[in-house]
């Protein structure tokens, strides 16, 4: 049952991510993608979900706020958003994270946020600023815990630093790009700061663009927004990635996408990949992740052939 550390959140092995809800899927398929994922979701754990301020300019969470609502499920889902930077010229100072959560929570129907992300760093605000205006929502009861997304090593060791010396709620958690094929700048700087200062991680794309799904391959055409940029991991490294994850996910009888989420489960920190289905049928091949145990061998068989 996967915890993030230093918070009370005992969440889904699979974080939903809902990027897709108002963009890839309307209102009608979001919401199948959610009930069925509600559905799917181990009664010990609560199921997770992800979305941003910027997402459709705001019509994710307007769409997560609407099933909530309508489903009566608030208090079983946790809930993770982000403060976006979007077109603002200091996106992290303090007025504009204080317009940025109270956009979100009207967008949500929420008197709370569970897990509140930095989207971006912003380097022409002060660190200090930006902790402290966090700060004040955990103790306005706007926000249960903080975070931060697409920081540099660097950066989210200073700004973990500087709010300790300020006393103020601190980032627990991490979102960054990683993937069996996107693996050093989380391997080779990020993850020694996540597994030293107790911060889970949330990997997104975990399915690199869809390209481990293993419907990208030379000379396919695939009808889909993420085409373009998942077949630039094709080659010799991203044939041999695919047919390690073939092999692994025939010998245990799941789709491809549930075996390349349970390895990135698997690292060290990680708490939960993130991955959206903008069906329910895709949805399908990321649920298995959930129950499937691989074995040391296979996880070795996985990390070999992408290294």
């Amino acid at each position: 049952m996967p915890t993030l550390p230093g918070t009370d959140l005992t969440v889904s092995p699979l974080c939903l991510g809902g990027n897709v809800f108002g963009w890839t899927a309307d209102q009608a398929t979001s919401y199948a993608v959610l009930d069925r994922y509600l559905d799917a979701t181990p009664s010990t754990v609560q199921p997770f979900v992800d979305t941003a301020g910027s997402y459709g300019d705001g019509e994710s969470e307007r769409i997560l706020g609407a099933w909530l609502a309508d489903r009566g499920a608030r208090d079983r889902v946790v809930v993770a958003t982000k403060a976006s930077r979007m077109q603002k010229e200091h996106p992290l100072a303090a007025g504009e994270i204080r317009a940025a959560v109270e956009r979100s929570l009207r967008n949500l129907q929420t008197d709370v946020i569970d897990v509140y992300y930095a989207h971006y760093d912003d380097e022409t605000t002060s660190l200090e600023e930006t902790v402290r205006a966090f700060d004040e929502l955990v103790q306005a009861g706007k926000v249960r815990y903080v975070a931060a997304s697409n920081y540099s090593a660097a950066r989210l060791t200073e700004a973990l630093d500087t709010a300790e010396r300020a006393g103020t709620a601190r980032y627990a958690a991490l979102q960054t790009h990683y993937n069996l094929v996107e693996r050093p700048v989380f391997e080779d700087e990020l993850r020694g700061v996540a597994l030293d200062r107790g911060l889970g991680v949330l990997p997104y794309y975990g399915l690199a663009k869809g390209f481990l799904t293993g419907k990208y391959r030379p000379g396919q055409q695939i009808d889909s927004v993420r085409a373009e940029k998942a077949s630039a991991y094709l080659g010799e490294r991203g044939d041999r990635v695919l047919a390690a994850l073939a092999e692994v996910a025939d010998g245990y009888g799941v789709p491809m996408p549930a075996v390349a989420l349970r390895w990135l489960a698997d690292q060290p920190a990680v708490v939960a990949p993130i991955a959206s289905g903008r069906t329910v049928e895709q949805l399908a091949d990321l649920l298995p992740m959930q129950d499937l145990v691989l074995g040391d061998d296979e996880r070795r068989r996985l990390t070999d052939a992408s290294a």
